[in-house]
């Protein structure tokens, strides 16, 4: 089981891999909130998708983000490190059809 600090920093470091994609990729059409529950650790994380990049991650649930990724610690740290693919968390991923098809591209 990985460590809160340690998925924490996953997601600062998907962050900055968004951002250093997005002006290559163009702007995704995907304005939407976030929250990330982990729960192994019982603990979650939220921000913002805008532009193609994920901003102001912090720590607690936003019980209203459109888009919720519910998964273990050891999952998330494998999806941002890119050791499994984001189309095997399609279950735990709670969006619309058509904000998951945005996600894939991004991610």
């Amino acid at each position: 089981m990985a460590t809160l600090d340690e998925c924490r920093r996953a997601l600062h470091d998907l962050a900055a891999r968004l951002e250093s994609n997005a002006e290559a990729r163009g702007k995704l059409d995907l304005e939407r909130t976030l929250a990330c529950r982990l729960t192994d650790l019982h603990a979650a994380f939220h921000g913002r998708i805008t532009g193609g990049r994920l901003v102001d991650i912090t720590d607690g649930d936003d019980p209203k983000a459109k888009i919720a990724l519910v998964t273990t610690s050891d999952e998330l740290l494998d999806l941002v490190a890119g050791r499994l693919e984001v189309s095997r968390l399609i279950t735990a991923i709670r969006a619309n059809p058509f904000d998951l098809l945005k996600l894939r591209k991004l991610l």
